[in-house]
């Protein structure tokens, strides 16, 4: 009898550690998801103080240099961010939001204007005006970079942690 009662006592603590075991597995997956942001982190607060009339000067002293620069006449810069989220460390990266803050410079080289384009509803959308722009050569421009990077409809898809 006492070999019986030890044997099942065996079966028992064997049963309560692999549910400890599975509990603590799958409390790991509930664990936050990890965001991951690659290229420019957009401040509100400083893209804010830049303003109509600040000089491409106070704009380089603020927001530091961009990610590109447009090839005619140099009059626009391009600061370009992505945000991915994975559930567990070890899965590949989702792309969830990707940004291109574009700055316009006038002939004076003075902030003309600016525009915080993302993809909204998989067309390219302007944040700050809450306009979707109308075609030619600088939303070719736009979605070019937004599908270059990996999001758009037939860009190639980036990876920027390898997997």
């Amino acid at each position: 009898m006492a070999l019986r009662k030890s044997h099942s006592f065996q079966r028992i603590a064997a049963r309560c550690l692999v549910g400890a075991t599975l509990a603590m597995g799958l409390a790991a997956c509930s664990s936050t998801t990890e965001t991951l942001t690659k290229g420019y982190v957009i401040d509100e607060r400083v893209v804010a103080e830049i303003k109509p009339g600040t000089s491409v000067e106070k704009v380089l002293e603020r927001m530091g240099t961009p990610s590109t620069v447009s090839t005619v006449g140099n009059k626009t810069f391009y600061y370009i961010s992505q945000t991915f989220e994975r559930p567990v460390q070890f899965m590949r990266p989702r792309l969830v939001d990707q940004r291109v803050l574009a700055i316009y410079f006038d002939k004076n080289f003075k902030v003309e204007r600016l525009a915080n384009y993302g993809l909204k509803d998989g067309v390219v959308f302007d944040f700050i005006t809450r306009t979707t722009p109308t075609s030619g050569s600088e939303l070719s421009l736009i979605g070019q970079l937004l599908r270059a990077t990996g999001s758009g409809g037939g860009g190639p898809s980036f990876n920027p942690f390898g997997a």
